[in-house]
C-alpha cells in the first residue's frame, strides 16, 4: 500500500503541469493544445510498445480495445480538451479548484468496491478535503482580477471544468476497476497500450483542426511559439502522459478506489504550487489554509486505510497482478 500511496503522489505532481501548460501557451486554442499533447504522447508509447508488440498483440482482446478507446477519449482527449477552455478562460485556480473535487467523487463512486473502507470511516477526512476546496473558492472569487472578465465567459469556464470533472470521475472510477478485472497486462503495458490507443485519436483530431478553415491567433504565431508547442508538448506527452499514467495505473492495481480518489488531491496541490511559482508570489492565507486541508484530510485517509489493512484485511495489492512500471 505504502508504494500504492506513493506512486499516487508521483502521478499527481506530473500532472499537475498540465493546469500550467495552457496558461504558458495561451495563444494556442484548446482543439490544438488537446491534438499536439496526444500526438506526442502516441509516439513516445509507439516508441515503447515496438519492443513488445508482438506479445502486446496476440494477449489484445476485443475487450480491452473497446476499454481503451473509451479510456483515452474520456480521459485523455475530452478531459484536457475542457481543462485547457476552462484555463483559458478563468485562470488555474479555479479550474484546480473544480478537479480538485476529484477526491470526492471518485471516493463516493468507488463506494462497495472490494477493499473499500466504509464511508461513515472517511466522514472527516472527506469534511477536511471539502473544507480546503471551500477555502481556494472563497479566496479565488474575493480577490480581484487583474483583468475584467465577463459573467458569461466565467460560467463558460467553470461549466467547462465541470465537464472535465465529470470525465475524470467516469475515468478514475473505470480504469482502476478494469485494471482490477483483467490479468494478462501489467500496469506499465497497460500504459503503452492506452497511449498508442490516446495517440491515434489525437492524430485524428490533429487531422480534424487542420481542415478547419484557416485564420484566427494560430495562423499569425512566430515559428519560436510553435517550437515551444511543441517542446511543451513532448514534456507533458513523456511526463504526465506516459509517466504520470503509468505510475498511476500501479498504483490503481494496489489500492481500493476510496484510497485512490483521496491520492487525485496531489494534482490539485502541485497544480497551485506550479500557478505560484509562474506568477512569482507566495500563496495567500486562505491558500495556505486550503493546501493544509487537502494534505491534512488524505493523510487521514491514508491511515484508515493502514489500520484497516492491520486488521486482518487482505493486502491490498494482492487483489490485482501485475507489476510497476
Amino acid at each position: 500500500m505504502q508504494r500504492g500511496v506513493a506512486y499516487g503522489v508521483i502521478a499527481g505532481a506530473l500532472w499537475g503541469m498540465v493546469f500550467l501548460v495552457p496558461r504558458v501557451l495561451p495563444d494556442f486554442s484548446p482543439l490544438l493544445l488537446s491534438a499536439g499533447r496526444y500526438t506526442m504522447y502516441g509516439v513516445v508509447s509507439l516508441a515503447a510498445a515496438l519492443p513488445m508488440a508482438r506479445s502486446l498483440v496476440k494477449r489484445l482482446t476485443r475487450e480491452d480495445l473497446v476499454a481503451l478507446v473509451k479510456l483515452a477519449l474520456a480521459g485523455n482527449l475530452l478531459y484536457y480538451l475542457l481543462l485547457t477552455a476552462a484555463v483559458h478562460l478563468v485562470g488555474v485556480a479555479p479550474a484546480s479548484l473544480i478537479v480538485g473535487v476529484l477526491p470526492v467523487t471518485v471516493t463516493l463512486m468507488g463506494r462497495g468496491d472490494h477493499g473499500a473502507v466504509p464511508l461513515s470511516r472517511l466522514g472527516w477526512p472527506l469534511a477536511m478535503v471539502m473544507a480546503g476546496i471551500a477555502c481556494i473558492n472563497i479566496d479565488v472569487f474575493t480577490v480581484a482580477d487583474a483583468t475584467p472578465v465577463s459573467v458569461l465567459t466565467k460560467v463558460l469556464g467553470l461549466a467547462c471544468a465541470v465537464g472535465a470533472l465529470g470525465c475524470w470521475t467516469w475515468f478514475a472510477v473505470e480504469n482502476a476497476r478494469y485494471l482490477q478485472r483483467q490479468t494478462h497486462f501489467s500496469g506499465n503495458e497497460w500504459s503503452v497500450l492506452w497511449g498508442v490507443v490516446t495517440g491515434m485519436l489525437g492524430a485524428a483530431l490533429w487531422l480534424a483542426a487542420a481542415a478547419l478553415p484557416p485564420g484566427g491567433p494560430q495562423g499569425e504565431l512566430a515559428p519560436g511559439r510553435w517550437h515551444s508547442f511543441w517542446m511543451l508538448n513532448l514534456g507533458l506527452a513523456i511526463g504526465a502522459s506516459w509517466l504520470g499514467n503509468g505510475l498511476w495505473n500501479a498504483a490503481s492495481k494496489r489500492l481500493p478506489l476510496t484510497l485512490s480518489g483521496q491520492l487525485i488531491v496531489f494534482e490539485t496541490l502541485f497544480a497551485l504550487l506550479y500557478a505560484f511559482i509562474y506568477d512569482e508570489r507566495l500563496p495567500r492565507p486562505l491558500e495556505i489554509a486550503a493546501i493544509l486541508l487537502l494534505v491534512a484530510g488524505v493523510c487521514w485517509s491514508v491511515r484508515q486505510h493502514a489500520d484497516d489493512d492491520s486488521g486482518g484485511a487482505a493486502p491490498i495489492g494482492k487483489k490485482a497482478h501485475g507489476s510497476a512500471p
